[in-house]
């Protein structure tokens, strides 16, 4: 603190904010996990069921793959296979049939230039003034409306997750907050923390097309 670090007024200031982004990275992380909930006592952490838990009526799963339980038991992966456009079509017509209105498709890396490649019935256009051609997917158009695509480090990269959005939310309990801790000599101390757990509101509006290759 007694330093002048160059480009920052206050580093204590600046390592909070630091940490504040890896927490909610690791929250987002832990809200798109295939994890089971976990009650918790005395000796043992609580944990929320991730999205992977939750997920059951409108899936696509890899062979011997299975869904989960509404967040108590996480699914079973399956063999991994190639990502094609007949199993996003299957899983958004389920979920319209069991009347979600899926808005975004949230995939990793690789999928995400799987899904660039469907041709469905669109053209790519290249723009001869510009000399740019058109490679990405960012909206889907299908025949139950516009999804947008969605490239998520924090997914599972073997997960393609169709989502209506309003349909989640994150439940908190204590909100992102941070506490001063007591001194130890010459040291300055501070806790951030948050409890939360992620909220299924209707997870038959979404769906998922599990066990995709990833490279």
């Amino acid at each position: 603190m007694a330093v002048n670090a160059a480009g920052r007024k206050d580093e204590l200031a600046y390592q909070i904010v630091k940490t504040a982004k890896e927490l909610r990275r690791d929250m987002e992380s832990i809200l798109l996990a295939n994890n089971a909930e976990v009650t918790g006592n005395t000796t043992t952490a609580r944990e929320t069921g991730g999205i992977g838990s939750w997920i059951t009526t409108n899936t696509s799963n890899g062979t011997s793959g299975s869904d989960g339980s509404a967040g108590n038991t996480a699914r079973t992966d399956g063999t991994q296979r190639a990502f094609v456009e007949s199993q996003l079509k299957s899983v958004l017509a389920s979920c319209w049939d069991s009347g979600g209105d899926p808005d975004c498709v949230m995939v990793g890396s690789f999928n995400k230039q799987a899904m660039s490649g469907f041709t469905g019935n669109a053209t790519r256009f290249v723009g001869a003034e510009d000399k740019q051609l058109v490679a990405s997917i960012d909206i889907y158009t299908s025949d139950f409306g516009d999804v947008e695509v969605i490239a998520n480090r924090f997914s599972r990269a073997r997960d393609a997750l169709v989502i209506q959005k309003d349909m989640f939310a994150t439940a908190y309990l204590r909100p992102v907050q941070m506490m001063e801790l007591s001194k130890t000599g010459d040291s300055e101390r501070r806790l951030l923390l948050s409890e939360y757990a992620l909220e299924s509101r209707n997870e038959a509006a979404s769906g998922a097309v599990w066990d995709l290759t990833t490279s």
